[in-house]
């Protein structure tokens, strides 16, 4: 039997992690029937019905699920796992090119006509887009760029949208039709169903002009004293100022906001930025967590938060000396695929922090989305449009001629378009 690739064993284990126990070992027992009747029919020569099955061909999976003829009942899949199998058989058609762009999120920078990414999207066929910068346009303005932005995917895949609207001193999108939002601090002064309702809200504007993830909420816990030694979240207010414990039930209640407006969320900034001095956009000192372990109390927030099912975790650009010390959380693959994969089972997609902050200006630009993808991460985020292509050409090159390398990026591809076809952008 062929062995599973990648992007099947993702799909498999979305299965796994998601199925009832009872329904799981209907599932397993599906599957020993399944093979046993092929075994017969391989030896006999009588003439047989064909027999529904779960097929491996090549990189394409697939479940048949009228097993009557069997006596098993049928595995009952939910939407995510429905499109883990979709997405899987999509992404074995694709080419290492077009993986590679599901991978890549391209920036534009408010006030910047939508037709300067339309190459990239058009005839790259790169996924996703961040809108980043402050706009004051309202709703129907970025409605309207959205709409020409999905109009220029011209292969099928709908574009993921994001931007960051946090609150207070971080909220990209305003104007007409979006509402201020206070900061994190002052959200986690509301109860945490006032801030669903909110959140609900400020979610449904979002979700009117085109934007289908918020790079939201920040679950940092700040641990300097003062705040505003903190540069990155204390000083600008975006933790919800509370013990990792609080900080978790509001983060979560933030997720189940959104999700109640259809807008999907990134928690950030895994595991955490409250422990550093400096702010990793604009600094490469001050950047080494010396605190931080994997059993502490400000990976906790995180961790508990991930039962709120967050689409995305957002990872810094931090070091933390207690965890992994020779490289940022973003290149960890202690981290992202160790802690966060293997031990806390999440199956969603890693985005990462901006990788055209000053915190990596010593890495060459193509070595930035190779090194954020061999190390568990799926999806490049960078606000500076002149390292996209660089990024993008890099992991395709490498994708080439390392084929571990290329199932990490179809695995990663995998990732992204499941979360489109939950969203229905696939068609």
């Amino acid at each position: 039997m062929e062995k599973l690739k990648n992007g099947q064993i993702y799909a498999v284990s979305v299965l796994k992690a998601r199925l009832g126990h009872s329904i799981l070992r209907r599932f397993i027992a599906f599957i020993i029937a399944t093979m046993i009747t092929i075994v017969f029919s391989a030896c006999s020569t009588e003439q047989r019905e064909p027999t529904p099955s779960l097929t491996s061909q090549g990189t394409s999976t697939s479940i048949h699920l009228d097993v009557k003829k069997q006596g098993v009942p049928a595995p009952h899949l939910n939407d995510q796992q429905k499109a883990a199998l979709q997405a899987s058989k999509r992404v074995s058609s694709m080419s290492v090119q077009d993986q590679a762009a599901q991978l890549v999120m391209i920036p534009l920078q408010a006030g910047t006509a939508a037709n300067t990414v339309q190459d990239d999207i058009q005839n790259r066929h790169i996924g996703s887009v961040l809108l980043f910068g402050n706009s004051t346009a309202g709703v129907a303005a970025v409605h309207a760029e959205t709409q020409t932005l999905q109009s220029y995917a011209s292969n099928g895949d709908g574009l993921l949208i994001a931007t960051d609207q946090e609150g207070g001193a971080v909220q990209h999108l305003k104007g007409p039709g979006f509402a201020q939002m206070p900061s994190a601090v002052t959200q986690g002064q509301m109860d945490t169903q006032t801030l669903r309702i909110n959140a609900r809200s400020w979610g449904a504007s979002l979700q009117s002009a085109g934007v289908n993830v918020d790079f939201a909420p920040s679950v940092d816990t700040v641990q300097t004293q003062p705040r505003s030694n903190n540069a990155a979240i204390g000083a600008l207010n975006r933790d919800f100022g509370l013990d990792a414990n609080g900080n978790s039930s509001h983060a979560s209640a933030f997720i189940q906001g959104m999700a109640d407006a259809e807008v999907s969320t990134a928690i950030k900034h895994y595991p955490g930025l409250g422990a550093v001095a400096g702010n990793t956009d604009f600094t490469n000192s001050g950047i080494t967590d010396s605190t931080t372990t994997l059993d502490g109390q400000e990976i906790s927030a995180f961790d508990a938060t991930l039962t709120a099912n967050p689409a995305m975790v957002m990872m810094s650009l931090a070091t933390y000396s207690k965890i992994d010390p020779d490289n940022p959380a973003a290149f960890s693959s202690i981290i992202m695929q160790r802690h966060l994969r293997d031990e806390k089972h999440f199956q969603g997609i890693i985005v990462s922090d901006s990788l055209s902050a000053q915190a990596l200006s010593n890495i060459a630009v193509n070595e930035l989305g190779v090194r954020f993808i061999q190390a568990g991460g799926d999806l490049v985020c960078a606000d500076a449009p002149g390292y996209i292509d660089t990024i993008l050409d890099g992991i395709i090159d490498r994708a080439q001629r390392n084929t571990d390398f290329a199932e990490q990026v179809k695995a990663s591809a995998t990732r992204v378009l499941t979360l489109k076809y939950e969203k229905n952008l696939v068609q």
